[in-house]
């Protein structure tokens, strides 16, 4: 096989689905799984989830966000529609680049929450950051909070990622 752009570009939306899927996946573990069920756990048994399972998951939900960002840049570099997208199709009133642009817009947002809201108050919430037993609280608030807007960004981000390679 010959490795030509073509490859590598299918390489690079390769890394952007499965970088995706991870972070999608982590956001509605989080939101679906851990969060409902975290009170029905036995209160002895609580202290593993920020001490063992968060720093981990965290981990891989943070540079899963970071990295479907920038394979995501890359693929639209590469297809030659960056400028067009992120413009929303306005400038070329092309469908496909705006529905394309949409999702890339709610992603960008969604990585910001998770690097600069989700990540920074989780911080504090699982003891990697000092923070005082009254601003615990409030960054697990803001961090969930922020967690639940990005499910719920999530899903128009799908559907538009999704249309634009398949309905236009």
């Amino acid at each position: 096989m010959e490795f030509d752009s073509n490859y590598l570009m299918f390489i690079v939306r390769w890394l952007h689905v499965l970088s995706g899927v991870m972070w999608v996946g982590l956001l509605w573990y989080f939101n679906f799984v851990q969060t409902p069920t975290v009170p029905t756990i036995p209160a002895e048994l609580r202290p593993a989830i920020p001490k063992h399972i968060m720093p981990v998951a965290l981990f891989w939900f943070r540079w899963a966000a970071l990295s479907t960002i920038v394979f995501g840049l890359i693929l639209a570099y590469q297809s030659e529609y960056l400028h067009k997208a992120l413009a929303l199709g306005l400038t070329d009133n092309v469908s496909k680049h705006a529905a394309i642009g949409f999702g890339m817009w709610m992603g960008l947002i969604m990585a910001f929450n998770v690097w600069f809201i989700i990540w920074p108050n989780q911080q504090k919430v699982i003891g990697l950051v000092e923070a005082s037993d009254e601003e615990k609280p409030k960054a697990a608030r803001a961090a969930g909070l922020a967690s639940r807007v990005n499910t719920m960004l999530s899903i128009p981000m799908l559907y538009s990622m999704v249309s634009a390679q398949n309905i236009y």
